[in-house]
């Protein structure tokens, strides 16, 4: 357990780096814009074979609260966040994507939600961008309050917007499943908090969309929901079948209500 401090709370922001070469700049300086100053980012690079070590490595040697690690082995995202939880040493946790950018005032405002409303795990609303970092008119909007339930059926939170506090409630290791490992993260610090997540409704993250991306294909929803429910709950095949038409249901006919068009 974390023990928390006098001083302003530090927040470890986690950042696994795989061939971003083209986006990375912006993603750091999208964290060195906080207007809440007292952060550790840690830098993950997954084996990348473009300029994306050299581009980061030079951030971290005009900035000390960037810290930079390179993985023996090609082990993909959920490893890369699990190996930067480890050596994380924040009150708080929060994850950005080496393609996502976040608000100037992102840390600051949700931080003073969390203390304010006595919240252990927390999400904002965010935008959708796309390769050029224009806003595709699209808002995910932040549930106002996330009961276990809730996540259970669906993955409310998103990944670049999401803090929970690691001095109360622990460091979560993600599970070793090929896909949806933030899905269990959240639904595992919503367990733990032993409360609902609350939302803060406000456009704080910026996630962007590339294409040909695999989070963009709508063909793997099916396969990779199932798998969570059947592997990383160990539920039978019915059950997990069971929650994956609640899962559709709630996707297609609930969810919707909170994604909204946007000038």
């Amino acid at each position: 357990m974390i023990k928390p401090t006098n001083h302003p709370p530090l927040v470890s922001i986690i950042t696994p780096l795989y061939n971003a070469e083209n986006y990375i700049t912006a993603t750091i300086k999208s964290i060195q814009n906080q207007t809440y100053t007292h952060w550790e980012h840690i830098i993950v690079n997954d084996v990348s074979t473009d300029a994306s070590l050299q581009i980061v490595e030079s951030f971290a040697k005009r900035d000390s609260r960037i810290k930079v690690v390179t993985l023996s082995r090609n082990s993909g995202a959920a490893q890369s966040r699990n190996k930067a939880t480890e050596i994380a040493t924040g009150a708080y946790i929060a994850f950005l994507d080496a393609d996502d950018l976040w608000h100037p005032q992102k840390l600051e405002k949700q931080l003073q939600f969390m203390q304010e409303n006595n919240a252990a795990v927390s999400y904002t609303s965010y935008v959708h961008i796309n390769e050029a970092g224009e806003s595709l008119g699209k808002r995910i909007k932040a549930i106002p309050e996330l009961t276990y339930k809730k996540q259970h059926s669906n993955n409310y939170i998103g990944n670049l917007t999401g803090i929970y506090k690691a001095a109360e409630i622990g460091k979560i290791i993600a599970p070793n499943i090929r896909k949806r490992q933030d899905w269990a993260v959240w639904l595992e610090a919503i367990k733990k908090s032993n409360r609902p997540a609350l939302g803060l409704q406000e456009d704080l993250a910026y996630y962007r969309i590339r294409e040909g991306s695999i989070s963009s294909n709508k063909l793997n929803l099916i396969k990779y929901n199932f798998k969570f429910y059947k592997e990383y709950l160990s539920y039978s095949w019915m059950k997990a079948a069971f929650y994956l038409l609640r899962f559709f249901y709630e996707y297609f006919f609930v969810r919707t209500k909170w994604i909204e068009k946007i000038d």
